[in-house]
């Protein structure tokens, strides 16, 4: 029987995971931590959080990270970061319905600010997914899902495009024509394509990053990689304003 090898960017998530589960072992919620019964959950679910390193079934799990009432949502977080993570990357999470609820999970726990080896450890975490789906055919999670996730999680968005960037093999071609399918209306509208945390400054300078780095970088790797004229269209568009793009030949007719 033969097996396939794993691609070194499995290889390096799976690495992570391993890190988040020995870097945060031990780890529980505050002693004094308390939520609503009625609202979040029973007091025994709650007293599971309070010992160490016991496997949460899917459902307290989701409303664990979910809840944003935590009066000290770091500690929640590193008790539940090891099967937390793996459960992301195993896809069972519904992308459409959670991305929202994991991205904000860390931001409220900020972990930026914890100590310099679990933030390298999360750090780790999300560099080694975004890495292997930017490789991975079928990914749990579409890349510019992904990518939306990630950039409200870590607060950034140039690392993230830099690394899609040093990807130029078909796979990351794909994601990419399908991360431009999916994002053209927004941007077009002049709106980020996912729901920025910040405040509409900020949401302004990302859709403005990301605008100029599809126009500089997406368009002419599109082109190569032989994208549909209609898409590469939407791309240029992107680099008008105005009636100069409301007016020209190419524009697709959506109203906002």
């Amino acid at each position: 029987m033969t097996h396939s090898v794993p691609r070194p960017t499995r290889r390096r998530l799976d690495a992570a995971l391993d890190g988040l589960a020995v870097t945060f072992r031990g780890m529980t919620a505050h002693p004094d931590e308390n939520n609503c019964e009625c609202h979040w959950g029973s007091a025994e679910e709650l007293a599971r959080l309070k010992v160490a390193d016991r496997e949460l079934d899917p459902d307290l799990l989701r409303r664990t990270w979910s809840a944003p009432d935590w009066s000290d949502h770091p500690s929640v977080l590193r008790r539940i970061l090891p099967q937390f993570a793996r459960f992301l990357v195993a896809g069972h999470t519904d992308p459409y319905r959670d991305s929202d609820d994991i991205s904000r999970s860390f931001i409220r726990g900020r972990w930026q600010q914890w100590p310099a080896e679990q933030a390298a450890a999360v750090r780790e975490f999300l560099e080694a997914w975004w890495a292997d789906t930017l490789t991975d055919p079928a990914p749990v999670l579409p890349a510019h899902d992904l990518l939306a996730l990630i950039t409200e999680a870590s607060g950034e968005l140039r690392p993230w495009l830099a690394h899609w960037e040093s990807q130029t093999g078909t796979t990351a071609d794909q994601h990419l024509t399908a991360a431009v399918d999916d994002w053209e209306y927004d941007l077009l509208g002049d709106e980020l394509p996912w729901d920025a945390w910040d405040s509409e400054d900020d949401e302004g300078e990302k859709r403005a990053e990301l605008t100029a780095w599809l126009l500089a970088h997406a368009r002419p790797r599109l082109v190569a990689h032989g994208a549909p004229a209609e898409l590469l269209d939407r791309i240029r568009l992107l680099g008008l304003t105005g009636d100069a793009r409301w007016d020209d030949p190419h524009w697709p007719g959506y109203h906002y």
